[in-house]
């Protein structure tokens, strides 16, 4: 696990382990506009297959952007898979 780097923004978390990789950008909450924006816009610059998500800690918000998915922290560390 590591921080990466996409041009000029950071990728938060980048998890490898054999041939899969995920993405992870984590957020307290995606109440404005710029947030989101920062938080989503870090990630939609990669384009490879593996799986991309923003984390954070609020319940309400669930949209998905461009195959990024979306979760609040509980429901993404009881996932199965990622």
């Amino acid at each position: 696990m590591y921080v990466g780097k996409f041009d000029d923004k950071e990728i938060d978390f980048v998890a490898e382990k054999k041939d899969q990789k995920v993405y992870v950008q984590v957020a307290y909450r995606l109440s404005e506009e710029s947030t989101v924006e920062r938080e989503f816009g870090a990630l939609l610059g990669i384009r490879d297959h593996y799986p991309k998500y923003v984390v954070r800690l609020e319940d309400f918000w669930q949209d998905n952007i461009q195959g990024i998915k979306h979760k609040n922290l509980a429901e993404f560390l009881l996932m199965d898979e990622y």
